[in-house]
């Protein structure tokens, strides 16, 4: 379908403010122009209690309703292809995703690349997801983009640990690679995320170590069976839609109960889009149904499979 007009608009503004492209920015600079923007695109959000404090050593900022006691728990991983974002620029749909979810959400502020390359940003989430699983309250994992694969690389974790997760919640998940996909060169220019601004990521983040490994790259793990039911959203306009598209299938392939969502005529990173997009709200939405689903099931058997 069209571009959704909603989207056609943000990008027109973004367009006439002129920013140079990502690919020909500092990380510092990128870093300073994400989080300038963010309140003013995300809206003010729920109510709900804040606190920033620390988890097994990594910075965290959870939220939850107020009044919640025993909650299940949602750890959150920011997208900003693993060198931009913070637990600042997605306050917004944090706060979204405790309230209508009735949960409590831990955002992790893992350390960004080039400064701290792979597998830091890996290491960081799981000492906070394995540390939350040890507490034995349900727990499921997501994020966006970038930290939907990584997301998706804790699921990985947790099977392989005989650990069990509830749920893993994919916004557009980075889970492959191949920047020679179909929908990178339908939608790698003109729809804000482009082929050049994820190659720049990828170089950052991974340095001289292979992509193709596994856990920078979810998609290439050779057993998918075992893991967490999941939620993947994917968007037309998305560079990122057919490597969603693709993890989805496997996973369902592999057993695993899966509820894939595409948003037409939507574009990358419009969850996090709710003072200029109305469907972000429709997005939250649908992860915190998914939410409130997974933590009122039993958990998924997590042992590894063979």
């Amino acid at each position: 379908m069209p571009l959704d007009p909603q989207a056609r608009v943000h990008l027109e503004r973004l367009a006439a403010l002129g920013i140079p492209p990502l690919d020909a920015q500092t990380p510092e600079e990128a870093r300073r122009r994400s989080e300038a923007g963010a309140r003013a695109l995300a809206g003010p959000g729920p109510d709900v209690r804040v606190e920033d404090t620390t988890l097994a050593g990594v910075a965290v900022r959870i939220f939850e309703p107020h009044g919640g006691r025993d909650l299940p728990v949602l750890v959150f991983f920011h997208g900003g292809g693993w060198v931009l974002g913070s637990v600042r620029t997605h306050d917004q749909p944090c706060r979204a995703l405790a309230h209508l979810a009735r949960c409590r959400v831990v955002s992790v502020e893992y350390r960004l690349a080039p400064e701290h390359r792979f597998p830091a940003a890996v290491e960081d989430g799981w000492s906070v997801t394995a540390h939350l699983l040890a507490e034995g309250r349900p727990v499921a994992v997501g994020g966006d983009s970038a930290g939907g694969g990584l997301a998706a690389v804790m699921a990985l974790r947790a099977r392989d640990r005989a650990l069990p997760l509830r749920a893993q919640i994919l916004i557009y998940p980075v889970t492959d690679c191949d920047l020679d996909r179909p929908s990178y060169l339908e939608n790698g220019t003109g729809y804000g995320l482009t082929r050049d601004a994820m190659r720049w990521f990828w170089n950052h983040y991974m340095g001289s170590a292979p992509w193709e490994r596994p856990e920078a790259s979810p998609l290439r793990a050779p057993n998918l069976a075992g893991l967490a039911p999941a939620l993947a959203l994917t968007c037309e306009y998305d560079p990122l839609r057919d490597e969603g598209r693709a993890y989805a299938d496997r996973l369902r392939a592999a057993g695993v109960p899966v509820e894939w969502v595409e948003f037409p005529g939507m574009i990358h990173g419009f969850f996090r889009l709710g003072a200029v997009i109305d469907r972000t709200h429709e997005a939250h939405a649908r992860c915190a149904a998914a939410l409130r689903r997974a933590f009122a099931e039993p958990p998924t058997s997590s042992a590894a499979a063979s």
